[in-house]
């Protein structure tokens, strides 16, 4: 089943997952399967003021309506762009008095869609609105209550003269919201900024090593190929951070998406090993060394969000150094507490300038990630080219120039040559190669005009560290 510009896949039922999408044609690592604007799409409530309504990039200067004063755009295209599904939004809120959550606006865009198209199939859609899964059915207490809430708060906001819609229909999309939303990030990819629904992108199953990935670019979601794809293949893409232990990860799915992972890394918990690991040699840790390490690290991590929250960067990078020091005598370079410390670590002191030391930090977190991720995953490549930027930052240009290299080559095939991160770090390779060049003709001179730079030109602050983690694939209202 084929529809408007989806003739390179196709839907097909497979046995205790429901329905899924199928390759009609061979794809090789970076190709794009196929691009799919939003059915329906919003900016999240706390970022309305500061993202643009409809491309969801970030701006320093946004237009406002003027009717409403709620919704804010890059300018005049942006907002003519935006008016068909803004226009009914606009008059409700104005009736309303003020804009309702994120949840409730993005129901009342898709049934102000469906009243104007009907719920049938749209134009380039593989399936309708109507057949998307809504796992309603598998809601605990607390999400009924939620849910419940989300209705009489949507009805409140409805406006009488629209078409009037039953309370299961409405039940349904808010369940569709709840366990297909998409997250939107900026343009850079870096902070998650909205949540939109695309129904053929929800056909995808999930696999914890998937051979695709997803990412939003220039108002679209393109699903690209991670490694060779052979029609007939299925398409599957991972709602999940491959950084956990299988059992974490199956716990994960379970909650948030109502399934039990059977994929191939999970039944078989390969990897576990590798993120478990412990030191070797002659004095290899008891296990109740390992024991009250781990826990020690769990705690650390618990302090270091506290901190984190509160903007203390040098007691987190206290916490880390003390954390590190218990940790090196017993766990692995690849056991994801070590790494996950070693992450913190290197982005906050990035973010001090101090950095030569988190360069040393970011080096051991990549070596150890590019022994437990897929070669080509987008995460991954954002945190080889976090480590490059730090070792650039740091004097290190070899290095720097390296990892560059490194995440420029992942980045094309994640997110593809006009994605605006890798247009940035191809503009940093084209830097770097430049600067190598002339490192390794003149060592001397080179430092001799990196200080010269530096005097005139304060060094570029890193950003400030965030407590988020990159924009996960779904968005699962919390």
């Amino acid at each position: 089943m084929t529809k408007g510009g989806m003739e390179s896949v196709e839907v097909f039922t497979t046995e205790g997952k429901g329905r899924g999408l199928k390759a009609q044609k061979e794809f090789l690592p970076g190709d794009v399967i196929f691009a799919e604007p939003a059915y329906a799409a919003v900016v999240f409530d706390s970022l309305t003021h500061v993202i643009c309504h409809t491309c969801f990039k970030r701006q320093e200067r946004l237009h406002r309506c003027g009717q409403c004063k709620f919704a804010y755009y890059c300018d005049r295209t942006c907002q003519r762009a935006a008016w068909l599904n803004h226009k009914n939004e606009c008059s409700a809120i104005k009736r309303h008095g003020k804009a309702p959550s994120e949840n409730i606006r993005l129901a009342a865009r898709i049934l102000w869609k469906i009243e104007r198209e009907g719920s049938g199939l749209s134009e380039g859609c593989l399936v309708s609105i109507d057949e998307l899964q809504n796992h309603v059915d598998s809601f605990g207490e607390e999400e009924k209550k939620d849910l419940r809430t989300d209705v009489e708060s949507f009805l409140e906001f409805w406006p009488p003269h629209c078409q009037q819609f039953g309370m299961q229909f409405i039940s349904h999309i808010f369940g569709v919201i709840n366990c297909n939303g998409f997250t939107l990030s900026d343009q850079r990819g870096l902070q998650a900024v909205g949540v939109g629904i695309f129904p053929n992108l929800c056909q995808a199953n999930h696999d914890c090593w998937p051979n695709c990935t997803v990412v939003f670019n220039n108002g679209k979601i393109e699903l690209r190929a991670l490694s060779k794809i052979s029609p007939g293949d299925e398409l599957t893409v991972s709602y999940v951070d491959f950084l956990n232990l299988s059992e974490e990860r199956r716990k994960q799915l379970k909650k948030q998406y109502y399934f039990d992972c059977a994929c191939e890394h999970c039944k078989k918990q390969l990897k576990d090993d590798l993120m478990l690991a412990v030191k070797g040699g002659e004095s290899k840790p008891s296990a109740d060394t390992v024991k009250e390490v781990i826990q020690f690290s769990k705690d650390t991590l618990e302090k270091i969000n506290k901190a984190r929250m509160e903007g203390l960067y040098h007691e987190v990078v206290k916490l880390c150094r003390d954390c590190l020091k218990k940790q090196e005598p017993v766990l692995g370079d690849t056991n994801i507490y070590l790494l996950r410390i070693l992450s913190i670590a290197s982005e906050v002191l990035s973010y001090l300038q101090m950095f030569e030391e988190a360069a040393d930090y970011a080096k051991r977190m990549v070596d150890g990630y590019l022994k437990i991720y897929h070669p080509n995953n987008a995460q991954l490549g954002m945190a080889v080219m976090r480590a490059g930027v730090t070792h650039w930052h740091a004097g290190l240009i070899e290095a720097g120039h390296g990892l560059i290299c490194k995440a420029y080559a992942i980045l094309l095939i994640t997110h593809g040559p006009s994605h605006p991160i890798t247009k940035d770090l191809e503009a940093m390779r084209v830097q770097t190669e430049m600067e190598l060049r002339l490192f390794q003709q003149n060592e001397f001179m080179y430092y001799k005009m990196r200080e010269a730079a530096l005097k005139n030109q304060k060094i570029q602050v890193m950003p400030e560290p965030s407590n988020e983690n990159a924009p996960s694939l779904f968005h699962k209202k919390e």
